[in-house]
């Protein structure tokens, strides 16, 4: 009985790698491969270039004292650290709906984080806070990048421009409320990092 289960489970692999192997070749005969193959090869390329980029930018700001500007500049705002927090989140959402997201995350997130962290608050909260506050400007008319993607994929004779601004506006909504829900409740963020790492992944502002 082992025998033969062991020789069914051989013959399945087998098969499963025969089709496999059939469907990358007709793939390749209707030249899907390598159009794949190319424009993965493009974009991977066009991601490492900013990446590159935003490192250089970022090294080459701080050599010039940028952290000191941003610290001073954050500092400088009346109020506590919510006060910071918020004008930085509002900043970061304006950005969001014209940069892609990995200019953000590797150019500014980099100057402003070590300001805020400085006080008393979770770093796991921030990163949230931050991610949610990102993907709900992406989403915002009328200059959202993930309105536009929609836009590219979808003929215009079959959905117009403004029915997708119309349609995103329940998401924006339910984001929003969370980002309120997490500003109060930021042990909603907390709890399971800190169960997982302990006490250090505690705290809001």
């Amino acid at each position: 009985t082992e025998g033969i289960a062991i020789g069914i489970a051989g013959l399945s692999i087998l098969a499963i790698i025969a089709a496999a192997a059939n469907s990358v070749k007709i793939l390749h005969n209707v030249g899907i491969v390598k159009y794949t193959i190319s424009n993965s090869t493009f974009i991977t390329a066009k991601v490492m270039l900013i990446l590159i980029g935003a490192t250089i930018f970022a090294l080459i700001f701080r050599a010039f004292g940028g952290d000191d500007i941003v610290h001073k500049a954050l500092n400088s705002i009346h109020g506590d650290v919510a006060v910071q927090i918020l004008v930085v989140m509002i900043v970061m959402f304006i950005l969001g709906m014209f940069l892609d997201f990995i200019e953000i995350t590797l150019v500014v997130v980099p100057l402003v984080a070590p300001v805020l962290l400085q006080h008393d608050i979770s770093p796991v909260w921030l990163a949230i806070m931050m991610a949610i506050n990102l993907q709900t400007s992406f989403l915002t008319p009328p200059f959202g990048f993930t309105l536009f993607y929609l836009r590219g994929v979808v003929p215009v004779a079959h959905l117009k421009t403004i029915e997708i601004y119309k349609g995103v506006i329940p998401f924006l909504c339910i984001q929003m409320g969370m980002l309120v829900i997490l500003w109060f409740f930021p042990e909603l963020v907390n709890w399971l990092p800190r169960v997982i790492f302990g006490s250090d992944y505690s705290g809001g502002l």
